[in-house]
């Protein structure tokens, strides 16, 4: 019985073809047509102005803080329900992170914590350098209230859009507004290119900076000359190329994952005690995983049970990320809120989800949950 992977890469493009270009080019290092036009092509699809392609999401947002000007003088405010990634680089600077709950409507970084916290800090003259927001599992944050917010205090706003490539909020893609984002290109991703990441600006100058950073801060001169330290952080020609075949299936693959999710939801949201990740009026999920919550006081089974069952059966079925305010490596930092990630975290899972799985492996998801479920 072959195992059903929780998000598989989807090859199923150009991408083999416009690999073996970049191999008959001779450019396999960082450089080449295809590095240029996967950033060409994302900041195009995006709508943000400009893209440095690199090594990882974490890369890509250590750069933006970077950007910033982070200091280990500085808080970095984000929300709690992320992926490591989304905080080492705050930790990799020397700032402190301070963690923020997030909302029932949306499972995004509380709004209105954010602002009685800035009131707070303000008064207390300890203003953060910058907030950094989630886009979870394939849902964007609505950037425009935080925007005004942020801008109030004279405070910068960076998207940590990993998991948002492809959602939309009123009609802006995930990340476009905030003065820089982040994507993730990692394998399980919704596209990959077997690992990577990009750092998107409207400021020309911004990307500039980073992509200078991320080639060892090389200056232009015939030896090898740095005033500032850099990072090898770059994406390879070969990665790109396979990001380029990738992209161009991006909107085909969004909706074979809304169709995923509809599945499920067909299939469970009838049964006491199930729910599902919201999606807001105005926003469009990729539904890069679908995430389901088992209420305990309703059903006799708890979601370990399922991921048990499940992993039994030769199916990967997740927790939703551990809120980085219990992580072990963090203990003592400052938590804002009220606990629902807390919450999501006891009772909440992720389903396959990969745009390459079959309606009849997913029947096989559907029919193991059930099964645990006493259905």
């Amino acid at each position: 019985m072959s195992r059903i992977h929780l998000s598989a890469p989807d090859i199923s493009g150009n991408e083999r073809r416009y690999v073996e270009a970049a191999f008959d080019s001779n450019y396999v290092a960082p450089a080449g047509e295809f590095l240029q036009r996967f950033e060409t092509d994302m900041a195009e699809y995006t709508g943000i102005g400009h893209a440095v392609a690199l090594s990882s999401g974490t890369a890509a947002l250590h750069l933006a803080l970077l950007g910033l000007d982070t200091t280990s003088d500085d808080e970095i405010w984000t929300t709690s329900m992320t992926f490591m990634g989304g905080v080492s680089a705050i930790a990799m600077l020397g700032a402190t992170p301070v963690f923020f709950d997030i909302d029932a409507h949306d499972w995004m970084i509380g709004c209105g914590l954010i602002e009685e916290e800035l009131a707070r800090a303000s008064s207390q003259n300890r203003l953060p350098k910058a907030i950094v927001t989630t886009d979870l599992y394939g849902q964007a944050v609505d950037l425009a209230p935080l925007l005004a917010i942020s801008r109030r205090y004279g405070v910068e706003l960076v998207s940590d859009s990993a998991e948002g490539l492809g959602a939309i909020c009123n009609g802006n893609h995930a990340g476009k507004g905030a003065r820089a984002s982040i994507l993730s290109f990692n394998g399980n991703k919704i596209i990959t290119t077997s690992g990577g990441g990009m750092l998107l600006s409207d400021e020309k100058a911004f990307v500039d900076r980073a992509r200078y950073l991320s080639t060892q801060a090389r200056q232009p001169v015939l030896h090898y000359e740095h005033v500032d330290i850099g990072y090898n952080y770059r994406l390879s020609n070969i990665s790109a190329a396979i990001g380029v075949g990738q992209l161009e299936l991006i909107e085909q693959k969004v909706k074979r994952r809304r169709e995923i999710y509809a599945r499920y939801v067909e299939a469970f949201s009838g049964l006491p005690g199930i729910t599902f990740m919201p999606e807001p009026e105005g926003r469009r999920s990729t539904r890069w995983l679908t995430c389901m919550t088992v209420d305990p006081s309703v059903v006799s089974v708890s979601k370990d049970d399922i991921i048990h069952a499940c992993s039994g059966a030769e199916i990967e079925v997740r927790p939703l990320w551990k809120p980085m305010h219990l992580q072990p490596v963090f203990e003592g930092t400052r938590f804002a809120g009220p606990g629902l990630c807390e919450t999501l975290f006891d009772t909440g899972l992720c389903l396959p989800s990969g745009s390459g799985m079959s309606n009849a492996e997913q029947d096989r998801v559907i029919d193991v949950v059930c099964d645990a479920l006493g259905e």
